[in-house]
């Protein structure tokens, strides 16, 4: 057999390495550098420093774009959080045409988000499903402006996430609940634990790494919502443009002959810093028996010396 040459693995992880560069890497060091320019289209970026960011703080469509997004992280992460835990509780047991209910509850995750918006759009429009059943029931005298209003249409954007990810996450915790041991809640079951003590003290320890995951992800994907507010707004982000998102506002500022490129990459910037707290969250928990041992040991080291240096004197 013959001798593969030292070059041969360098050569086979050439394309990922210039594919993660070309599209990954080099755009996101672009981003940076370009923050801290005025860059606009068919013109030279002239840098500016900090000017960008000191800009963030008196433009209100910021303020309204960054409020969004926290209250979609704040709604979204507890309901995605625990409902597909939920849902994957019931369709974990084994019964028949479970097959069916999973496959109807991850329907929606394969859809596509801009068609799924579209029809969010008609159900809650002035003269859609929604409104129109209200009124027939008689629980309202005219329609209720669910796009128009900037609670309510946020509120319409984090139902339509909230529903085309319970699949997804349901999944995520169905493999998790396969490591759950069954003795475990034999055993809860025979010491007299009812279903609630059960849930609380078997099931959730043993998925609780899955749901951290699904936490962060949860959090990242609110963080950077566009499609959803995008859709159901019409592109205006609500009214006056109080309901953007973070992502909203990055395309709005940077698209056209005219866009602020470098502001745009400024609050680019700012979403990116906004993404890494729940991962630095989730890193700190995770390893957070590491971070005690190494205080501790920090701390025997510390009183070690000056425990020698008391000492010395004394000598």
């Amino acid at each position: 057999m013959q001798r593969q040459r030292w070059f041969t693995p360098y050569l086979l992880v050439l394309p990922a390495v210039i594919w993660v560069f070309v599209f990954a890497l080099w755009p996101f060091l672009n981003t940076v550098v370009l923050a801290f320019t005025d860059a606009r289209p068919l013109r030279p970026a002239r840098f500016v420093g900090l000017e960008n960011f000191g800009k963030l703080f008196e433009d209100e469509r910021f303020g309204y774009a960054l409020s969004t997004s926290l209250l979609y992280v704040v709604v979204c992460v507890p309901l995605l959080t625990f409902l597909p835990l939920l849902l994957a509780l019931l369709v974990h047991n084994k019964i028949p045409a479970i097959g069916f209910f999973r496959t109807t509850f991850y329907f929606p995750v394969i859809a596509s988000a801009v068609v799924v918006a579209i029809v969010w759009e008609f159900l809650f429009s002035g003269s859609g499903t929604v409104n129109s059943a209200l009124q027939f029931f008689g629980l309202v005298d005219r329609p209720i402006e669910f796009l128009s209003d900037r609670l309510l249409l946020i509120g319409c954007a984090v139902g339509l996430t909230v529903w085309k990810g319970l699949g997804y996450y349901m999944v995520v915790y169905l493999a998790a609940l396969g490591n759950v041991g069954r003795e475990l809640h034999e055993a809860a079951a025979t010491d007299g634990a009812g279903w609630w003590r059960r849930f609380w003290s078997v099931t959730v320890p043993g998925v609780r790494g899955p749901m951290m995951l699904v936490s962060v992800l949860v959090c990242v994907g609110a963080m950077r919502v566009f499609t959803e507010l995008y859709v159901l707004s019409n592109g205006s982000g609500g009214p006056g443009g109080r309901a953007m998102s973070m992502v909203m506002l990055i395309q709005s500022m940077g698209k056209g002959l005219n866009g602020q490129i470098g502001y745009a990459s400024a609050i680019s910037l700012v979403l990116f810093l906004l993404t890494l707290v729940p991962l630095a969250v989730v890193g700190v928990l995770n390893n957070s028996d590491t971070i005690k041992e190494a205080l501790a040991s920090r701390r025997v080291t510390k009183a070690a010396k000056v425990a020698r240096a008391a000492e010395e004197p004394a000598r």
